[in-house]
């Protein structure tokens, strides 16, 4: 493993990130690509430029033709890449109608299939088949497929604060790329190491209050690098937690999805419509500053990240002890913090009336 050449690549990208934020905000502006808060589950009070994630792409971009051996496989993702930025950029400006990206990923998903980046096989324990292994045979191309969509709309779905897709982001790819090290993929940790410096190199821009968001162009993005990288670099494992691993790393915005799908199914809304009842938004009304709740999610983020590297290395047992406290703590803090909320919530009810006995 090149440690030397892991680390130049994870400079550049983040280099080339950061320099390019400034240059694409001003493009933003010329081309209408801003975000101009109209409904309520706008956090932000004025207009803010959106397409930051095309500053995450380039610096990616370079890094990875700088370091990475251009092989079948990476065409394919790049070429992919290629076609979820260009559809974005112009859904940051007009807005497509879902069905539309929809299809642009699903487009995107074949290219990369095509180019032998597919789920072919996965882990199951013993007792589902004697060798641990079950052969997707002709279903390797859909389950690919759904996989890549999935975690695509899951970042994107999480975009909701300052900060939080591209550090939630930043997070899983750094997990992926320690994951690559320790598995020998040289290949696969260049491109995590590509993906999380581009993502660093934008955060300074991101952070609470935000210059600019990365918009369509920067989720979707992320979210579809992440899936692949998955795929190149976990589900071909063939130890029975592989297979665990990278829905422990991506767990947040996939839990986020799933529970989104729900909630609007049981609500009868549509499944691909917006709504305010994600995480973040749930968070939030609890109580918690914008800071307060992307620390959160960014501490859930990292505790699952460092999960999925003990379960490579030391185990599930060990894994689900940290899982284990980990949950026990989060449920601590938030009660804590619940009871601040209420008892503030309480003092200001009760100024409020006194208040108005005053006036009265």
């Amino acid at each position: 493993m090149d440690i030397k050449t892991l680390v130049l690549c994870f400079s550049i990208a983040f280099a080339i990130s950061l320099a390019a934020t400034p240059f694409v905000k001003n493009l933003a502006y010329k081309i209408g690509a801003v975000d101009v808060p109209d409904d309520e589950r706008r956090i932000h009070k004025k207009p803010i430029p959106r397409l930051g994630g095309l500053a995450i792409f380039y610096g990616f971009l370079i890094a990875v033709l700088c370091f990475a051996k251009f092989d079948q496989q990476l065409k394919g993702i790049i070429i992919g890449s290629l076609i979820i930025v260009g559809v974005s950029i112009i859904d940051d400006v007009k807005q497509l109608r879902a069905l539309i990206k929809l299809v642009a990923q699903i487009l995107a998903a074949l290219v990369a299939v095509v180019h032998n980046v597919r789920i072919s096989a996965i882990s199951v324990p013993g007792f589902i088949s004697e060798t641990g292994i079950v052969e997707l045979g002709m279903f390797s191309i859909p389950v690919t497929v759904i996989w890549i969509i999935a975690v695509t709309n899951a970042v994107n779905l999480i975009d909701g604060l300052d900060g939080l897709a591209v550090g939630v982001s930043s997070i899983a790819s750094f997990s992926l790329f320690f994951i690559a090290i320790l598995g020998g993929e040289q290949d696969v940790a260049i491109i995590a190491a590509a993906l999380a410096g581009g993502c660093l190199g934008f955060m300074p821009y991101n952070f609470n209050p935000a210059k600019i968001f990365m918009g369509d162009t920067g989720s979707q993005f992320l979210g579809y690098m992440l899936s692949v990288i998955c795929i190149q670099g976990l589900f071909k494992g063939y130890a029975v937690i592989s297979f665990i691993v990278p829905f422990l790393i991506m767990a947040l915005p996939l839990f986020d999805t799933c529970f989104a799908i729900i909630r609007r199914a049981i609500n009868h809304k549509p499944i691909m419509g917006a709504d305010r009842g994600h995480l973040h938004h749930r968070l939030l009304d609890s109580g918690f500053s914008q800071k307060e709740t992307v620390a959160i999610l960014y501490v859930i983020t990292t505790i699952l990240g460092l999960s999925a590297v003990l379960v490579l290395e030391r185990g599930s047992y060990v894994a689900g002890l940290l899982l284990t406290v980990a949950v026990g703590c989060a449920f601590g803090i938030y009660k804590l913090f619940r009871k601040r909320f209420n008892r503030k919530r309480a003092e200001a009810l009760a100024e409020g009336e006194q208040s108005n006995t005053e006036t009265k």
